[in-house]
């Protein structure tokens, strides 16, 4: 039962990631996460169930729900369940968000390449409760753990997610302006580097550079450009038709925004 459980999860993730219809998703997302809680309710230490259980209440708090009190509870389950698959998994980096920071670099550094499947998650999970917080100092706070952690991934394994680990970083480097710690010059390499290791095919990483690097850098040629070339592009990517359809919908509204914004 736990292994047709799992399997079943795991269909439906992919299922949802190969949707092109936005609406369908956003209406109907909301009875599959209830779902899920039932599926780890049966099994509540099942570490698949609950990265997959995080992965759908992540990927869907930070597209489709905009009220910001139901995208910081939903991004709570989101981390609540990539930390207890973490803990089960294991259980000596079960307290990892509550070191200090320097304990907390030391302790990254023993993380191998069989910890990635709960570590990333866990990483992921905690970028979307940040993004779900940016007017809370104490949440913006954290994104040093979630950078050191993403760095680590890459060293383990510089492809890991097809470069997603890097289109996170771009994010992260660029969330603040220069002048209160941001990088968008390394945040620019990062999102080069997320394009270059997807092949193309994830078009968010386009989306975001622009958004995030090409706005603040007031690169009004460039920002058009990326926008442009994710609007003309196929987003009929198995595994990526949901992320790359909503890339979509995001560049039209960037681009309508352009004269505006430049």
């Amino acid at each position: 039962m736990s292994s047709a459980t799992r399997g079943m999860a795991e269909n439906l993730n992919t299922a949802i990631m190969n949707q092109n219809d936005l609406e369908t998703v956003r209406q109907g997302a909301p009875a599959y996460l209830i779902m899920i809680d039932s599926f780890i309710e049966g099994a509540p230490d099942d570490i698949s169930l609950l990265v997959a259980g995080s992965s759908l209440y992540g990927a869907y708090s930070g597209a489709f729900v905009h009220d910001p009190e139901r995208a910081r509870r939903l991004s709570d389950k989101a981390l609540q369940y990539a930390h207890h698959a973490l803990c089960i998994k294991r259980p000596g980096l079960c307290n990892l968000d509550q070191l200090p920071f320097r304990e907390f670099e030391l302790t990254v550094q023993n993380i191998q390449q069989s910890d990635l499947d709960v570590v990333y998650p866990w990483g992921v999970a905690l970028a979307g409760w940040i993004q779900a917080r940016t007017d809370d100092w104490n949440a913006i706070a954290e994104i040093p753990r979630v950078k050191t952690l993403m760095q680590r991934v890459i060293e383990i394994d510089p492809e890991h997610d097809e470069g997603g680990t890097h289109l996170y970083l771009g994010v992260l480097n660029a969330l603040m302006p220069p002048a209160m710690g941001g990088k968008p010059e390394l945040a620019r390499e990062h999102f080069e580097q997320a394009i270059q290791l997807s092949a193309g095919k994830n078009l968010m990483a386009k989306t975001l550079y622009a958004q995030y690097y090409a706005r603040i850098t007031f690169n009004q040629a460039l920002h058009d450009q990326l926008l442009r070339e994710v609007i003309e592009s196929s987003a009929d990517i198995p595994g990526k038709t949901l992320i790359n359809t909503l890339a979509q919908e995001k560049a039209r509204t960037l681009l309508a925004e352009s004269p505006d914004f430049f």
